[in-house]
């Protein structure tokens, strides 16, 4: 801050070009601290907004993938929690073959009870030209059937029901097909004597029927299924 020429300072050039007096530089230091302390509590509150919104959302993400994941799982699971479990277990193809076998000469309606991802009643439509219902208690499965059936070009000749096997009417069939377990076969033998036609046949897979006599038996093993005719009434066989 010197006259120029001179070398001489101006105290009023120095005090009009000076940026800050010592007391306008205590003065600025602290609203500088107090501004800064402001941002800081605002970028804090906003990092503390964006954390809750981000956990809220998190929760809710994962909230909603386990309520999906249940209502998928509980069909699945529901079978176990029954007097009679009767897990879904997909048929091999050994034991859809020896189905097949079983069938071979057979006409009329089919129903499979439990019928699971439908192969049963998509191969019978195709293979053996039976018509064919699948009654199974898993809706899923149900859905999933009937998109096989429609794959394979059967889904005009199959229909697929979700109900409880044990309250479907079996009288307009004429050939049953059942995967069953072993605690169940017994009821299932009262039921078919109640309701399946005369004429009948039941093809039982893995589990033979406790007093019915077969009158034949295809493959062994877990994949061995038995051909069964509906048994005479003792008032049939005095008829004779």
């Amino acid at each position: 801050y010197f006259l120029p020429g001179t070398g001489r300072q101006n105290s009023k050039h120095r005090e009009l070009y000076d940026p800050l007096q010592p007391q306008q530089q205590w003065i600025y230091l602290i609203n500088y601290s107090k501004t800064s302390c402001t941002s800081a509590r605002e970028s804090d509150k906003s990092n503390s907004k964006s954390g809750r919104y981000l956990g809220l959302a998190l929760v809710g993400i994962t909230g909603g993938v386990a309520v999906t994941l249940s209502v998928i799982a509980a069909p699945f699971i529901a079978p176990a929690l029954r007097k009679i479990c009767l897990p879904y277990v997909p048929a091999t193809t050994t034991q859809v073959n020896n189905v097949l076998k079983a069938l071979t000469g057979r006409s009329g309606s089919l129903v499979d009870l439990g019928s699971g991802d439908g192969r049963i009643v998509v191969a019978a439509a195709r293979e053996a030209k039976l018509k064919g219902v699948g009654v199974e208690l898993n809706p899923w499965l149900v859905w999933y059937s009937r998109w096989v059936a429609w794959r394979n070009g059967v889904s005009s000749s199959t229909s697929f029901i979700t109900q409880d096997l044990w309250k479907f009417n079996l009288q307009q069939y004429h050939n049953v097909v059942i995967f069953g377990v072993e605690e169940m076969m017994p009821e299932l033998e009262s039921k078919l004597v109640q309701e399946l036609q005369q004429d009948g046949c039941v093809v039982a897979c893995r589990f033979p029927l406790p007093s019915w006599e077969p009158v034949a038996t295809i493959g062994e093993g877990i994949d061995t299924v038995w051909l069964y005719r509906k048994p005479l009434t003792n008032s049939q066989q005095k008829q004779l």
